[in-house]
């Protein structure tokens, strides 16, 4: 995931989503090396429902017109 891409996720994710920073480092350290997986991690961990993660794709997809997963 390029940096500004997660630079942003993490900003949609506490703004949008509501969740707490403590909870988007706790997904990133455990998302690491591979950051493409932290939608999946924030899910897996309960920080996220299902269709928030839909929303979360949906976000990478269309953010600044990257596809965050090439």
């Amino acid at each position: 995931m390029k940096n500004e891409t997660q630079n942003k996720l993490i900003q949609y994710l506490i703004e949008e989503l509501a969740i707490s920073p403590d909870g988007v480092q706790f997904a990133l350290r455990h998302a690491s090396p591979c950051l493409n997986v932290l939608p999946m991690v924030l899910w897996q961990y309960g920080f996220v429902t299902i269709q928030e993660l839909e929303r979360i794709w949906d976000w990478l997809e269309t953010a600044d017109g990257n596809r965050a997963f090439s």
